[in-house]
């Protein structure tokens, strides 16, 4: 093996092109491929930036030409020669116009045979890779996933400093704070029996900064939440968080969206035309049955109570006197993809997420075929042709229940499914929105009461105030989300710094003062000593890189990840630790809780 004694690399593998030619340079990497032909021998080598091909031939030093003949998959070498034209040019990669005819060569690491070949999309199962996860980063795909989310982090760096915030690091041991999800625990070896928390967001310390006077703070920020995993959630994540003070909603959603257009046009050469959509909470629930709608495609929901009121139908009857609503997708030219068979699994579905039924018109073109039109009169029907603008060709699918939000949350979840069933979502489009106007609380059935929707120093809207103690359901909160094609960008709200509201609402939230002292009590303290108003929002960094790179998982773009079940399948953790460590922290480990 040779030693990197005198070897300095001068240039990257991808980066060499025809205005090179004639250059001596320095290249190193690992070998992706070796031919040999003989009296011919080429290397296709692979550092982050691509791949450049260095040949040996006759007139190559004969030492070297041995080591060229020795070099396989993932050797590590350095190369040094002249850079030439390349007698048969590679149009698909970028360095296939040159070669690198090599006059020296070292070996600095051998390899054994990798698990997988080191490819872009790799069908190796994905557990695989994982395990062997450093090998899974050397793929170009994810390499470049991995380089764009730098990118994206210094744009983001870039533009808030341009903006005048302050980077503020906030502490990764806390003090355990209520904000929806549960906390990861961390124990105390001088406090025995006392824990830490690991951050679920850096909310309250953002608020304390602007007490302090930082006026705008900004970091990008790791944040845990112990909770399930899916594809676009992991238990660590990292967070674009801000916070301005002397604003109100309008100065944080602009600075949002200046921002999002930025980093769009920066990182991917994609223009994002503002200001944003926006859309309240009801409305984005009453046309998409989502607060995190996908308008790439329409499909909207729509209301049939009026048209079908008065029916015999008793599904529809007993939904609209109950309260609740009938309501409709229509899945235009969907016909001949929504056979019967499709549909009971549509049906399926829907009852697998609460729903009772699924009622459906079926516009053939030999004429129409229905779940319920036998329950119906001729004039019911038309009505509900007409209001969903029913053709030859659609499917109409039909949701009814006396729980009206019931029925909108059921026929989001539908209308996704079907989308992707059609195959009419876009690609290479980037739909963002705003929504705005969140209720302030809502009702837990199980409870049978109402409930915070929002972290308890979110600001109820001014007009609303009169209706905190008298009529909840009326309240709607200064928060606000950017939702990207389906997908929850961010979340913020402007928060109270009164402190007599403050208490109104700890008190509707079923806390006492002691409660509230023993929770927040630092925050509080704060506020007493001249508190600006402020708000801000956080932005999840991964969710956007993912998006914006149209992966299919989060995993795609972060580094090292988790698994479903929140483990690391390269490391092994988390793992069991010795007796001594946790006697130093005052914690015992049951016989069984070890054997489980």
């Amino acid at each position: 093996m040779d030693s990197m004694q005198g070897i300095k690399r001068t240039h990257y593998c991808g980066d060499l092109r025809a205005a090179d030619i004639g250059k001596t340079v320095t290249v190193c990497g690992w070998v992706q491929k070796q031919r040999d032909l003989g009296a011919l021998i080429f290397v296709d080598l692979r550092d982050r930036t691509g791949i450049l091909q260095l040949a040996f031939t006759e007139s190559t030093d004969r030492e070297v030409f041995g080591k060229a003949f020795t070099l396989r998959s993932e050797y590590v070498v350095a190369a040094t020669g002249v850079v030439r034209e390349r007698a048969a040019k590679n149009p698909e990669l970028p360095t296939g116009d040159v070669e690198l005819e090599v006059q020296a060569l070292s070996l600095l690491a051998k390899s054994e045979t990798p698990p997988f070949e080191i490819v872009e999309n790799s069908q190796t199962s994905e557990l695989t890779r994982l395990k062997y996860r450093y090998l899974d980063l050397r793929r170009p795909d994810l390499q470049k996933n991995i380089l764009m989310r730098h990118k994206i982090a210094k744009i983001t760096r870039d533009f808030f400093d341009e903006n005048g915030f302050i980077e503020i690091e906030t502490p990764m041991l806390i003090r355990s704070t209520p904000e929806g999800a549960r906390d990861f625990l961390v124990p105390s070896r001088i406090h025995k029996g006392s824990f830490y928390a690991l951050p679920q967001s850096p909310q309250l310390y953002k608020q304390l900064s602007m007490v302090a006077g930082f006026d705008r703070y900004m970091q990008i920020a790791r944040c845990f939440r112990d909770e399930d995993l899916r594809a676009d959630r992991q238990p660590e994540f990292t967070q674009i968080d801000l916070e301005m003070s002397f604003v109100d909603m309008e100065d944080v959603l602009e600075m949002g969206e200046r921002y999002i257009q930025r980093v769009f046009k920066d990182a991917i050469g994609v223009d994002i035309a503002l200001p944003l959509p926006r859309l309240t909470y009801r409305e984005a629930m009453e046309r998409y049955g989502s607060d995190k709608p996908d308008t790439r495609y329409g499909m909207e929901l729509c209301n049939l109570t009026d048209a079908v009121r008065g029916s015999e139908f008793a599904v529809f009857r007993g939904a609209i006197e109950g309260g609740g609503s009938v309501r409709a997708i229509n899945a235009k030219n969907a016909a001949s993809v929504l056979t019967r068979k499709e549909i009971d699994k549509l049906t399926e579905f829907v009852r697998g997420i609460g729903a009772k039924g699924l009622a459906w018109v079926r516009m053939n073109p030999d004429g129409m075929a229905s779940s319920f039109a036998k329950f119906m009169t001729d004039a019911e029907m038309q009505a509900i042709l007409e209001k969903t603008g029913a053709e030859t060709g659609d499917v109409l699918l039909v949701v009814a229940d006396a729980n009206d939000s019931h029925v909108l949350s059921v026929l989001g979840a539908l209308r996704q499914t079907v989308a992707q069933k059609l195959d009419i979502i876009p690609k290479d489009q980037f739909n963002l929105l705003w929504i705005t106007e969140f209720p302030f609380f809502e009702y837990d059935e199980e409870l049978g009461e109402f409930v915070a929707m929002h972290h308890p120093f979110t600001a109820p809207m001014d007009e609303c105030l009169p209706y905190l103690e008298s009529d909840k359901a009326r309240v709607r909160a200064k928060a606000y989300d950017m939702v990207l094609n389906g997908i929850e960008l961010s979340s913020g709200s402007i928060r109270i710094t009164d402190p007599e509201l403050q208490g109104r609402i700890f008190t509707l939230l079923g806390l006492s003062d002691e409660e509230a002292k023993e929770k927040f009590g630092y925050l509080l303290e704060a506020f007493r000593y001249g508190a600006p108003p402020h708000g801000g929002m956080g932005l999840g960094l991964d969710r956007l890189c993912m998006q914006m790179l149209q992966t299919e998982s989060l995993r795609d773009v972060v580094a090292y990840p988790k698994v479903q079940n929140a483990s690391e399948p390269m490391t092994e953790c988390p793992a069991a630790v010795d007796d001594l460590q946790l006697s130093d922290l005052g914690i015992a480990v049951t016989q069984k809780e070890k054997q489980e």
